[in-house]
């Protein structure tokens, strides 16, 4: 298997319904239905929804055929409101009445900008759920990852935006990189990582869209994946603002950065203790652009 594949299996959790998409439920769950019987199903993750429109995704998977299976299951990522009880009854009401069409809400995601918070949320949280908590990263983030780390639940990072305000600074990102991996703590990334390398793009699709510098999903990931397999934070600093395609070279037992590199079975041990994956609202952009950067062989169906 190609180093890329191994870094990137599972990898993109599919946020249609999100900015700046924003697709209507049914086209979005069309186009999973899609992604998930195409070539690139490798890549593809969980589908992401608020808590307060399962209705809705109800009745949009329910126009599809074939229809999930226990052999085949529609995993669904879920994020939690302000009503944390409510909102997690609906989550085990949900699985309740899909136990046996193989669709299930496994994980969930909520808000903790503070140790208690952190605390609270997990105390109400039902042990067969994944919880991720998106935490603010401005400031050091170690206690929060240390709270996180005790209650068994995972880190989430929003990595950017549609305006140029939403998007951390370097030493942040690199900083909170650094908390989970001295904990032990894994994460999922969100928001402006739909492009593969670093550089400045608009920030939405419409027209006039204003531009910004947005983070890579490969200079997030390799940055991670670097760090764990030993490097120094100023040079996985460098990683997170390496802005040339060409810096990354893949192949069949590893990548290389620089005079740095590191082998498929240190890159599977990051995808397995460190990072989980990244939220996009196109599944197909940032394959199609690594196609086009010849990181990945031609076989993304269109959509």
């Amino acid at each position: 298997m190609d180093a890329i594949r191994v870094l990137l299996r599972n990898s993109i959790d599919y946020a249609g319904l999100f900015p700046p998409a924003g697709l209507d439920m049914d086209a979005a769950v069309a186009n999973y239905h899609r992604y998930r019987a195409g070539e690139s199903a490798w890549a593809l993750g969980r589908f992401i929804l608020p808590v307060n429109r399962l209705p809705e995704f109800e009745q949009a998977a329910a126009k599809h055929t074939p229809r999930p299976s226990a052999a085949r299951p529609w995993l669904l990522g879920v994020l939690l409101g302000p009503d944390l009880a409510g909102d997690l009854d609906q989550v085990t009401e949900f699985n309740r009445r899909h136990a046996a069409s193989g669709t299930q809400i496994d994980t969930v995601e909520a808000k903790a900008g503070s140790s208690d918070a952190v605390r609270d949320t997990m105390h109400r949280m039902p042990s067969h759920l994944q919880a991720y908590l998106e935490i603010p990263i401005h400031h050091d983030p170690t206690n929060l990852i240390a709270a996180i780390d005790r209650t068994g639940a995972r880190a989430k990072v929003r990595t950017g935006g549609v305006t140029r305000d939403g998007f951390p600074s370097t030493a942040d990102l690199l900083r909170f990189l650094r908390s989970c991996l001295r904990a032990r703590v894994p994460f999922k990334a969100t928001a402006g990582l739909h492009h593969p390398v670093r550089a400045q793009y608009r920030l939405t699709y419409a027209p006039d869209s204003p531009s910004g510098t947005m983070f890579g999903f490969l200079n997030l990931f390799l940055a991670a994946a670097f760090l764990y397999a030993g490097m120094e934070e100023t040079d996985a600093a460098q990683i997170l603002d390496e802005e040339s395609p060409q810096a990354f070279r893949f192949d069949g037992s590893g990548v290389s950065w620089q005079d740095h590199r590191i082998g498929q079975d240190a890159l599977a041990g990051a995808r397995r203790e460190l990072i989980v994956s990244f939220g996009s609202c196109s599944f197909t952009e940032p394959l199609e652009e690594l196609q086009a950067l010849n990181l990945l062989e031609p076989r993304v169906q269109q959509a």
